[in-house]
């Protein structure tokens, strides 16, 4: 599973600080997920958030929660992304699941619906959830809620204005022949077009997964998604665009093993440092690039540009491939007050310090857009909200392991190995189904 639901890397935190941040979280030696008799509670409360700066703008959520609710008690337990998902599973599985934790929705929370553990929120957030929206519809199953996101990502080319003007490129490409006559012109003045973390494996599959939102129509889209089956034509013409694409060799040489965001010589390194014109990422680029470089104006050289038309393609020029992050909270947590909590994370000026001093990139509360400064990311808010359609991230929209295979699949075709019948057969031949 891609590591990109947080907009950031997360550095491994030492035990010492987590034993610390244990302790600081609001403490009450209330017991998780219980009442005592005086009737205060603890949250326990499980996120991949576990470095600066997010870590600390939810330490001060937890603070100024537990001073408004002083009943209310947290133990925040942070664990380092890459291990994220595994320590999840098992703890639903066993019996020290978190009460609230975070959650990355669509089939990866459905295939947790079905243990049991997850708490349908429907009744206690009905009367507000609407207000955000579509971003909602994301961790819903069969129409019911059962998480809130906190922050949206959607994915686009993120390009260097400096090395476009270099080129000659006086506007963003809106079609793919356009993209490709770009990439012409930027290989003919010695820039390397586009950097791809192939090595990450999972920034392959938004190339493939974005050819497919254009070909595919919504129906087939969301039917297909449903059924857990990529046999629709589209799907293959989505491969065959690819094919073509990548036979004009748009990439860094060794594309297939460079990481996405380690180091310098990363992907994203690589356009922080004018290597590449372009990356096609999530919203989260510009709180992961500066990081990599020592220009200290790098966020203000960047644009950002939706995926372009293809021709002939039945699905809606203007949707886009997203996703995001969000909560869930366990059978066993109090109610209503985890859900309270939930609702308290989406309020306006929350999502405001979120977005920025958290650098969560989009908030999941539209009203807290207005706090986005950066051109860029105004740019994405706006194609976000003006989308036809919201396109959810193909390895989190099926079910785990149909997600994963995909992503696998996808990885093996950039790396020269596999066919576009293992693509396509990856989600119905992979176990699970």
């Amino acid at each position: 599973m891609r590591s990109t639901r947080i907009p950031r890397i997360y550095a491994a935190v030492a035990m010492a600080a987590v034993a610390a941040l244990l302790l600081a979280a609001c403490g009450s030696s209330g017991s998780s997920g219980g009442s005592s008799s005086s009737g205060k509670i603890t949250l326990t409360w499980w996120s991949n958030a576990n470095a600066n700066p997010l870590l600390g703008v939810f330490q001060k959520i937890m603070k100024n929660y537990h001073a408004a609710h002083p009943n209310v008690s947290f133990s925040y337990v942070p664990i380092q992304n890459e291990q994220y998902d595994t320590k999840i599973q098992v703890a639903l599985q066993g019996n020290n699941a978190p009460d609230v934790f975070f959650q990355r929705g669509g089939g990866f929370m459905a295939t947790q619906v079905k243990s049991g553990l997850l708490k349908n929120l429907t009744p206690y957030v009905s009367s507000w959830v609407g207000e955000l929206g579509s971003a909602a519809q994301g961790w819903q199953v069969n129409g019911q809620q059962y998480g809130i996101p906190y922050d949206l990502h959607m994915v686009g080319f993120w390009y260097r204005k400096d090395l476009f003007a270099k080129a000659g490129i006086t506007s963003p490409p809106t079609t793919m022949a356009q993209l490709e006559s770009d990439d012409t012109m930027l290989k003919a003045h010695g820039i390397t077009p586009i950097s791809l973390g192939g090595g990450s494996r999972w920034p392959d599959a938004f190339f493939w997964e974005y050819f497919a939102v254009r070909e595919c129509s919504q129906s087939v889209l969301q039917s297909s998604i449903k059924a857990i089956n990529m046999t629709a034509p589209c799907f293959t013409q989505a491969t065959k665009d690819l094919t073509s694409f990548m036979a004009t060799n748009p990439f860094q040489g060794g594309f297939n093993a460079t990481q996405a965001q380690t180091g310098a010589g990363s992907s994203a390194g690589l356009l922080a440092n004018g290597k590449a014109a372009m990356e096609l990422q999530g919203d989260w680029e510009t709180s992961v690039v500066p990081a990599l470089t020592a220009d200290k104006n790098i966020v203000s050289q960047l644009g950002w540009f939706p995926f372009p038309q293809v021709s002939g393609g039945a699905g809606n020029p203007t949707a886009v491939l997203s996703g995001g992050d969000g909560f869930s909270c366990t059978t066993g947590a109090p109610e209503p007050a985890c859900a309270e909590f939930l609702q308290y994370i989406d309020s306006t000026p929350v999502q405001e310090e979120l977005v920025q001093k958290g650098e969560v990139g989009l908030p999941a509360n539209s009203t807290a857009q207005s706090v986005l400064t950066n051109p860029a990311l105004q740019a994405a808010a706006k194609a976000h909200s003006t989308a036809a359609y919201d396109a959810e991230y193909f390895d989190i929209a099926f079910p785990t392991n149909q997600g994963q295979a995909l992503d696998t699949a996808l990885a093996d075709f950039f790396a020269g190995k596999g066919s576009n019948s293992t693509i396509i057969n990856s989600v119905s031949s992979s176990s699970g189904h």
